[in-house]
């Protein structure tokens, strides 16, 4: 048929379909039917918004990690400023940390507190200080005879060894007590330089102190100590090395409380600033920032109460033979200069 010869000379697309209808022999029907060929746009295609979607996806992650940065707590800041060995890598001078809670200028205590079923500074479960008088008072000892002071001492000594603090420790036994003497040196320091926040070191082995000092019938006075430098601002209502001794004091006190030391077990916290150097000849010495517990006999601590409160009787609160022995703080001072004692080296 003709119409067959015609189509047959050229190739019919794909997307076109001839048919004829049977019943029509004079004329043919053509039905063109479109596959959705290309367009002149279709080169792009839908890619670039695959490309769009995995960008928006990486930088909101990107917004996430610096977020997270940002909101770090301060402790993992301070260790960005803090040394593996306790040294500092930015000291400056008039800067102190923002410490929590509290008014602007309290003395009331401003830095958190462990309570019951917290951890330390380990992760290690903790039983608190906030324990039942039946609790604290079960089972204590009372240390007032030269041996008993002695033998503490040592347990003392083999545990700032155990935490690597072993020449940052002096204990020396006095008519008053057990004098523990926490001090810096070239190479380990307690505190971050100009500030009340511990290093890992010390906070860990005052916690580690707390449960020995839990068992102690005795009570004692936390004294805090700087060296001679002075802060920039040297103004009267400038933050001072008093401020500075005092609030060391009371972050020591933090810290054996989070041991599970109770309350009671401290009669006195005491900022000294640097009234007391141990080495006088040098203003940065190492030993003269220092932290002291002064674990007092039960008749010293009886003494001190009735200082500051209402004698119970009419007795002198210091007896002749209670004075300390002539020469006994030159002696504790050559100990602890350079070159002597347990401190050579340092």
């Amino acid at each position: 048929m003709q119409w067959r010869a015609a189509t047959s000379r050229r190739p019919a697309r794909a997307e076109e379909v001839a048919v004829l209808k049977p019943h029509d022999k004079h004329h043919e029907q053509t039905i063109v039917k479109r596959g959705g060929g290309k367009h002149k746009h279709d080169e792009h295609g839908g890619a670039w918004k695959v490309a769009f979607a995995d960008f928006c996806l990486a930088l909101m992650c990107l917004f996430l990690v610096l977020w997270l940065m940002a909101v770090r707590n301060q402790e993992a800041l301070e260790h960005v400023l803090t040394q593996s060995d306790g040294s500092k890598t930015d000291v400056g001078k008039g800067v102190m940390p923002e410490q929590v809670g509290g008014p602007r200028g309290s003395l009331i205590e401003r830095f958190p507190m462990p309570r019951t079923g917290n951890t330390d500074v380990d992760g290690n479960a903790t039983q608190g200080y906030n324990k039942s008088p039946t609790q604290t008072a079960e089972n204590r000892v009372r240390y007032e005879s030269p041996e008993d002071l002695k033998l503490l001492s040592k347990t003392l000594s083999k545990m700032s060894e155990e935490n690597g603090l072993s020449s940052n420790l002096e204990a020396v036994i006095t008519p008053y007590g057990l004098r523990v003497m926490l001090h810096d040196t070239d190479s380990q320091g307690m505190f971050v330089r100009g500030s009340a926040v511990p290093t890992d070191k010390f906070a860990r082995l005052l916690q580690n102190m707390g449960p020995l000092f839990a068992k102690m019938e005795n009570q004692m006075l936390i004294v805090g100590h700087t060296d001679s430098s002075q802060y920039a601002d040297t103004s009267y209502k400038a933050f001072s090395n008093w401020n500075l001794s005092s609030n060391r004091a009371m972050a020591a006190r933090s810290q054996l409380l989070a041991g599970s030391m109770p309350q009671d077990s401290v009669l006195q916290v005491v900022g000294m600033a640097d009234r007391a150097p141990l080495d006088a000849k040098r203003a940065d010495a190492g030993v003269n920032r220092r932290i002291e517990l002064l674990i007092l006999t039960t008749g010293q601590a009886k003494a001190i109460a009735d200082m500051f409160g209402m004698p119970s009787s009419k007795t002198a609160i210091i007896q002749e033979s209670d004075l300390p022995a002539p020469g006994l703080l030159q002696q504790l001072r050559q100990q602890l200069l350079p070159g002597k004692g347990k401190s050579n080296g340092h």
